[in-house]
């Protein structure tokens, strides 16, 4: 008996994923870290998404230690947010015990995956931190974020996560991989997460659009208000850890600046860590699209309305 009777399930693209995901299986240490540690030497962040190359009063050597201090963040972030994520796909899975089984191997795989991921980015952490200067604070608490996510419906927990899964896609394909001068080790870590996560943003929308099948106009209604404060509970966070990092960097650079500059560097992180968690996302088109299909053009209007100090 098919415990999900409010949309059909997709077969064929639940098997896909699985399909995939065991042809790209991949291991830590043997495939992704292989003995290796960073070179400080290079870029860990491609300009692209650090936009350092924007504060022109920074020398080569500064700008590449705010890029270092923002890879570092931005892989502590993801490993973060996939705290919530697989605690969410076991959660979902639990609908697909007694349905489809292609569909719960799927979840269950997604799940695993993601497990791997938060201890792929400990991993990071620790190589990262022992070539830094120590000081560094990230100022947010997995347990503390996944609690506040989780505690949204379903429908505004999948629109985050996908939202979330799409604009890792674009980072790689547009920004991480083409950039040769960065870590090599730095970019092998994404390389390997965007081969798995590229099946993640298909089960995400899968689940989604299942989800949103099920709900009311009024149940979705009020889900796009819960999405709205997940967006602002995210900025919330870059607003605490963006300061963190300025003031880690002015604690460990070798030169003093003006109040000038350090006012642009604190402008110029937050810019840089919106753009990278939030605004990316949203001018992400599938998102966009996926998105479009579900809400009305007044619902639309107040998610816009929402985001636009952030995209400003």
């Amino acid at each position: 008996m098919d415990t999900a009777p409010y949309a059909s399930i997709d077969h064929a693209r639940y098997a896909k994923c699985i399909d995939v995901s065991k042809r790209i299986r991949w291991d830590i240490d043997r495939d992704v870290i292989r003995g290796r540690s960073f070179d400080f030497t290079k870029k860990f962040l491609p300009d692209g998404l650090s936009l350092v190359d924007r504060l022109d009063f920074l020398d080569p050597d500064e700008r590449r230690f705010l890029g270092q201090i923002q890879g570092r963040t931005y892989a502590n972030i993801f490993g973060l947010v996939e705290r919530y994520i697989s605690a969410k796909m076991l959660e979902l899975s639990r609908e697909h015990w007694l349905g489809d089984q292609t569909a719960l191997e799927a979840l269950v795989r997604f799940t695993d995956e993601e497990l791997k991921h938060q201890e792929l980015f400990r991993r990071v952490e620790q190589l990262i931190a022992t070539g830094m200067p120590p000081g560094y604070t990230f100022m947010l608490q997995p347990n503390d974020v996944a609690a506040f996510v989780l505690g949204k419906s379903t429908w505004a927990v999948l629109a985050l996560t996908s939202h979330i899964e799409l604009f890792t896609q674009v980072h790689y394909h547009e920004s991480i991989e083409p950039d040769r001068d960065l870590s090599d080790v730095y970019k092998d870590v994404f390389f390997f997460h965007w081969k798995e996560e590229s099946q993640h943003a298909i089960l995400d929308e899968l689940e989604w659009k299942r989800e949103n099948s099920k709900l009311t106009a009024a149940q979705r209604d009020r889900a796009v208000g819960e999405l709205i404060e997940l967006v602002a509970g995210v900025d919330g966070m870059l607003k605490a850890q963006a300061p963190a990092d300025v003031d880690y960097f002015l604690a460990t650079c070798p030169r003093t600046f003006t109040p000038a500059e350090t006012e642009r560097l604190r402008a110029g992180m937050l810019r840089a860590y919106r753009w990278q968690y939030i605004v990316s996302g949203v001018q992400n088109p599938r998102f966009n699209e996926l998105l479009g299909t579900m809400i009305t053009p007044e619902q639309a209007k107040r998610i816009g309305d929402a985001l636009a100090p952030i995209m400003q």
